[in-house]
């Protein structure tokens, strides 16, 4: 049983501020998306909230339009803003009860090339189960596989996915071949500390059967680093990787022995963030320190796939990482620098914008 984890980074449409040749080029846009976002959910607003709201849809570019480059503001019914010509918008509605409506990101098709390289990756991969990161949702990851993937004698048999809590289209999924079938799904969509949602996305488990055996993935997509402050973002994956944590020693208290803790983690295994994971204490192995998996001679997965650039995981239980026969990283859909010379990647890859995705797909087979 082969089994990958692969960011593909949306596979049809993608928010257009994350769409940007470089991360950091939308970093700013998106961190005053997420701070308005959190000021319009409040039940009351404040004198200072108002005047936090109109400075920061001055810089979105909604001052005149609900529309912006990168930004939409529904307001369906009542108001959140009264403008005029020759002054600074007004924030009208007394809080969230007083208008009905919602801030969106506005998105973008994804490059025709990269589309297709995408499904290159994930037929040369050659995975049983594959873990999708960041996919629009399951009717998308549906159509890719009957419009994209079955063409070139890549289809998977069963697709699943639940929708998350990332309001801008980046759920976790499941790809399955012929042989493999989801016997149970869990979603911790709803999973709390205190009044705040746990997961940016979702951490659900499939307990898989294959053949005789059951796997069960815990597929992840942790907090990234992309906004807010690091603190902040630090704090909320070290909380979201203690949750996962709790969930695997559940399962292995219930007697499942093959478990599989899989997707991007957004940081690198000696981070202080993912030490519920694996700093001590846990016994989950990262399968990149087994014997037999061949990491290419380079240490990541990510952009220039560099030791700090090492965010995508097949963490596994011990009676799973000692089945494993085989393993590596498949970077020829990621873009390797002006004719590969950081590492080699597709022929039909010209330029940057047209990778499959910024990450590598990390897999490995085991003997079940």
């Amino acid at each position: 049983m082969r089994l990958a984890s692969y960011n593909v980074e949306n596979l049809f449409s993608r928010a257009s501020v994350m769409n940007l040749d470089h991360w950091a080029d939308g970093q700013e846009i998106l961190g005053m998306y997420s701070e308005l976002n959190a000021l319009l959910g409040k039940v009351t607003y404040s004198r200072s909230d108002r005047e936090q709201m109109v400075s920061l849809i001055d810089q979105l570019g909604l001052t005149r339009s609900d529309e912006s480059d990168y930004v939409l503001l529904r307001q369906n019914r009542g108001h959140l803003l009264k403008r005029s010509t020759n002054a600074p918008p007004e924030v009208v509605a007394n809080g969230r009860g007083e208008w009905i409506g919602w801030l969106e990101l506005k998105k973008e098709m994804v490059n025709d090339v990269a589309i297709k390289m995408t499904a290159k990756v994930i037929k040369d991969v050659q995975a049983d189960i594959l873990a999708v990161i960041e996919a629009e949702n399951r009717i998308a990851l549906r159509q890719f596989n009957e419009q994209l993937l079955e063409p070139i004698d890549a289809a998977y048999d069963r697709v699943m996915l639940i929708d998350g809590n990332d309001e801008r289209g980046i759920d976790v999924g499941i790809l399955l071949k012929s042989g493999a079938e989801i016997e149970s799904m869990v979603s911790h969509v709803d999973d709390r500390d205190g009044n705040s949602l746990i997961f940016s996305r979702d951490c659900p488990e499939y307990l898989v059967k294959c053949g005789e055996k059951k796997v069960l993935l815990l597929v992840n997509h942790l907090k990234s680093k992309g906004y807010g402050s690091q603190a902040a973002s630090n704090a909320r994956r070290k909380k979201q990787a203690q949750r996962v944590r709790d969930i695997y020693e559940l399962r292995r208290g219930q007697g499942i022995d093959l478990i599989a803790v899989v997707g991007d983690f957004n940081d690198t295994p000696d981070s202080g963030a993912l030490a519920p994971l694996l700093g001590a204490g846990s016994d989950l192995k990262d399968v990149f320190l087994h014997d037999k998996f061949d990491d290419g001679g380079r240490p990541g997965t990510y952009g220039n796939c560099a030791k700090s650039n090492k965010i995508d995981y097949l963490l596994l239980s011990p009676a799973l990482f000692n089945r494993v026969t085989k393993g590596g990283v498949w970077r020829e859909g990621v873009w390797g620098g002006e004719h590969g010379t950081l590492f080699p990647h597709y022929d039909e890859i010209t330029a940057n914008y047209q990778a499959a995705s910024d990450h590598a797909a990390v897999w490995a087979e085991f003997d079940l």
